[in-house]
């Protein structure tokens, strides 16, 4: 019996046939732009390799400038050269050759009902470069603006970012739309956008806010702007050129046992939803946004699991500890789609955004605790989660040796590496070395 893998291997037995398909070249490279990194001074053109049918070996073309270097504005010539770029592309594609008449080809591909003479230079174009060439309204009339362009990107990554990250990217793509109208008024039409610009609006929202916040814009305008070079709006995504800076991270710092005992026993008798709240993030070791996601449905007492959505978008399943499962209330009469918490108390509707569920809890943290314990903006919410995990894993550790105690935590925290899980808890000091002064005698 012949099976499909034995005819592969037999058909290419013989030895000429096998060499002949294994040494098989690409006849050419992929055009690409040169824009003398901007200077308009200089000429501009695309460039291409093409392999000679003589020597085998591939050999870089005669560059293709048409109209480009008559136009004024970046723009204009980033419009022309990007039409040379894709139409080459295509007649490579096709079979064109910069080392044979393409007259015969040419004709056998057109449709005589359209006329195409605005195009060539001859009526019946013998070279490549003629084939390619544009005239001034085919290179200029695709050209959008910088808010047309920006907001094309933004529509184009819903349903690939949560809803919450997509309002973010519109938050930050305005303010720098904003700045860009302030520093740069004459700026129409997206390709006029550079390097030298966007380093300037990044330079000052690291002066005005956090190196942070300006590789978070930076994260933005990359990511957006590599939309725009995917779809062919603009040529390349130089941003992603431009090098993030070293940030120091925002701590959230660990309350000790008895700050923590503190904190518990004054919610205890002033405000219980935002206990039960925090109980949550201690006991589940869920990330305060996290909490805000769930809905009555989410959690089953029966089964003694809670399903949310974590950090990574992917839907999970823990288990819900004792300890936690004695703190809910009835839950069985509430409507299955309600938000577990809610400014009012537990299951019920409330028309705000995810991100401001959670700064209301914050705010409600910082009123009812922090402004009367005193803490400054190193401790939050976050901070029991931290917390929590220390101590649970220096119980662990009491019974286990340090990897199996590693082990038996990622499965309780969600750590899906042991590397994620080592660095976690170095970040949050969760282990200190025993002392060691007798080493230093």
């Amino acid at each position: 019996m012949h099976t499909i893998y034995k005819l592969v291997t037999l058909e290419c037995q013989n030895e000429h046939v096998l060499e002949h398909d294994l040494e098989h070249k690409k006849q050419f490279s992929e055009p690409k732009i040169f824009d003398a990194d901007g200077d308009l001074t200089k000429r501009w053109y695309v460039y291409f390799s093409y392999r000679n049918p003589k020597s085998g070996k591939l050999q870089r073309m005669k560059n293709i400038y048409g109209k480009t270097n008559g136009f004024k504005t970046k723009a204009e010539r980033y419009a022309a050269l990007n039409l040379y770029r894709k139409r080459l592309l295509k007649l490579l594609r096709e079979g064109y050759s910069p080392f044979q008449d393409n007259t015969e080809l040419y004709k056998s591909k057109q449709n005589p009902k359209h006329v195409q003479s605005n195009i060539l230079k001859s009526d019946q174009p013998t070279s490549l470069v003629a084939e390619v060439e544009l005239t001034k309204n085919e290179s200029t009339k695709n050209v959008l603006s910088v808010k047309e362009a920006l907001n094309k990107a933004i529509i184009l990554k819903t349903n690939i970012v949560s809803p919450t990250t997509l309002s973010d990217y519109r938050s930050r793509i305005n303010q720098f739309q904003k700045w860009l109208l302030n520093h740069y008024e004459t700026v129409d039409d997206i390709n006029q956008i550079n390097k030298k610009m966007v380093v300037e609006f990044l330079n000052h929202v690291q002066l005005s806010t956090s190196p942070r916040n300006r590789n978070n814009y930076r994260t933005v305008l990359s990511s957006i702007f590599q939309v725009l070079e995917d779809n062919e709006i603009i040529s390349k995504n130089f941003i992603s050129q431009i090098k993030a800076i070293r940030s120091m991270p925002k701590r959230h710092k660990t309350y000790s046992p008895k700050e923590q005992e503190d904190i518990f026993d004054y919610l205890e008798n002033h405000d219980k939803l935002l206990l039960l709240y925090i109980k949550f993030i201690s006991y589940n070791m869920l990330r305060p946004i996290e909490v805000c996601r769930l809905r009555v449905k989410d959690i089953d007492i029966e089964e003694r699991k809670l399903s949310f959505q974590a950090k990574n978008k992917v839907l999970k399943t823990k288990i819900i500890p004792d300890i936690l499962i004695k703190e809910l209330p009835e839950l069985n009469r509430l409507n299955p789609d309600d938000l577990l918490f809610t400014p009012d108390g537990i299951g019920g509707t409330w028309d705000a955004k995810l991100v401001n569920r959670r700064d209301f809890f914050s705010k409600r943290f910082k009123k009812v605790i922090k402004d009367q314990f005193g803490y400054n903006e190193n401790y939050g919410l976050y901070s029991f989660r931290h917390t929590f995990i220390t101590k649970l894993y220096l119980g662990l550790r009491q019974e286990l040796s340090t990897n199996e105690a590693k082990s038996k935590l990622m499965d309780i925290t969600g750590h899906t590496t042991m590397a994620a899980l080592n660095k976690y808890l170095r970040d949050i000091d969760a282990e200190l070395p025993e002392d060691y002064s007798k080493l230093l005698k």
